[in-house]
């Protein structure tokens, strides 16, 4: 029985992590795209277009927020077959999303520069980022009505459909880019803004694609009576798993930009540095990510079949999975700092800056990997998301932040003394992290849990 419990266990991880990886790591691309041509512009202009994206990273954390709530529930309730329930928390996903839209989407067309003085007091990095933010801002409707179609996709056993939509938006996306920024095919060259206007048309064909293959693949639709008339108790359970997991990923999430923040306010150098440096974590994350994506599925379908010794082995040996590729992943981010540093173009100081963020990706990935896919995966998928949130908050928040500003902004300490200090976040909460899984407050299901 072991044996065709670990066959099981590795077909479904495998048939999950394989696209998922995929499909990470091509959204990862994008930055680079951008990073990569802009260079060849002006180190400002690269430095400007990845200030102003962090908005997406905020609108990122939201949406997160709210498609993985979406994701806890879909994840039991398909595993009990209820497909009913999954329709309604499909529309609750849209209720909750519409007015995130339309904010994000306000500041950015409207007030683009107050955004940009949020993260830089450069005149050239916001003069610079504030055509991108303007065009960009249209991208972030359809990249959220996106995040909404693949949770349901996802959820239901549509994995390889994602990472399709998502490989054909992010190679569309390159493509735009360099015609769009240096004016190629007759098209006039438009630099930064360039950039956003190829993001902002390949968000709008990877929402189209998600849209068709649910309408063609499934017999689930959005439904105005799922969104305007939301089920009570389908409110109360959403909001009970989903409430903490939202205030832990937006308070993290900002207190995550504050590092860009503070990068950003000790110059452009650094401020490339960390962008560079930033997108290389993002491109040797792209493993744990998905395992941590896989871990909400698989864990959450025995949850809410009411197999808990089975979700308990399967935990355990997530475990051991993400520490193994935390400890290779964070090798390769180390290895990668020769060669990445033979083909960027950086002042000498820059280059000197990113060679040893480079080298402290090392022990940042191990950390991250473990944290991703326990925090955000295993304990998600039974509900366990206040530990999630008690925890990262006061790493973030009364750590991270408060040593970020007094050493960055007040003490005035040595750049790297100050990116070392920032980026110990996902170590010191680690024997934290390991002492809850061990207590299995995440083996629940949470879909006939009393309210």
């Amino acid at each position: 029985m072991l044996n065709e419990k670990d066959t099981s266990f590795r077909k479904k991880l495998i048939s999950l992590i394989l696209p998922m990886t995929l499909q990470h790591f091509v959204f990862a691309l994008v930055p680079v795209s951008d990073a990569i041509m802009l260079l060849f512009r002006s180190q400002e202009s690269m430095s400007a277009v990845n200030l102003a994206a962090q908005v997406v990273l905020v609108l990122t954390l939201f949406s997160m927020s709210i498609t993985a709530g979406g994701s806890m529930l879909a994840a039991q309730y398909w595993g009990k077959d209820d497909t009913a329930s999954i329709e309604k928390v499909f529309g609750y996903m849209f209720a909750l999303s519409l007015p995130v839209m339309i904010v994000f989407f306000g500041c950015s067309m409207f007030i683009p520069e107050g955004v940009m003085r949020v993260y830089t007091n450069e005149p050239l990095l916001i003069e610079n980022g504030v055509p991108y933010l303007r065009l960009a801002s249209f991208s972030y409707v359809f990249m959220t009505l996106a995040y909404i179609f693949e949770t349901l996709l996802k959820n239901v056993g549509y994995v390889k459909q994602c990472t399709i939509a998502s490989v054909v938006m992010v190679f569309l996306n390159i493509f735009l880019n360099a015609v769009f920024i240096f004016g190629l095919l007759g098209v006039p060259a438009m630099g930064e803004a360039g950039a956003a206007l190829a993001t902002s048309i390949s968000n709008f064909t990877g929402f189209i694609i998600c849209l068709i293959f649910i309408l063609k693949l499934t017999k689930f639709r959005l439904r105005i009576k799922n969104v305007f008339h939301v089920d009570l108790d389908l409110r109360k359970r959403f909001s009970k798993y989903t409430f903490p997991y939202f205030l832990n990923q937006l308070l993290w999430g900002f207190g995550f930009t504050m590092i860009t923040v503070f990068m950003g306010h000790r110059g452009t150098d650094a401020a490339t540095a960390n962008s560079i440096a930033s997108i290389v974590k993002d491109l040797v994350s792209c493993l744990c990510f998905a395992i941590a994506g896989g871990s909400v599925i698989v864990i959450g379908n025995e949850l809410g079949a009411g197999r808990y010794d089975t979700a308990k082995l399967y935990g355990d040996k997530l475990l051991k999975i993400t520490i193994i590729s935390g400890i290779i992943l964070g090798l390769i981010a180390a290895a990668s700092a020769p060669v990445i540093l033979y083909f960027v173009h950086l002042t000498d100081l820059a280059e000197h800056y990113l060679f040893i963020m480079l080298m402290m990706c090392s022990y940042y990935i191990l950390g991250r990997s473990i944290n991703s896919t326990l925090i955000g995966g295993i304990f998600s998928a039974g509900g366990d998301t206040k530990f999630g949130f008690i925890c990262d908050t006061l790493t973030m928040w009364a750590f991270i932040v408060p040593v970020g500003y007094i050493t960055s902004t007040v003490l005035q300490w040595p750049v790297m003394v100050v990116y070392f200090l920032l980026n110990l976040d996902e170590i010191v909460k680690l024997p934290a992290v390991f002492i809850h899984y061990r207590k299995y407050k995440w083996v629940r299901n949470i879909i006939n849990d009393e309210m």
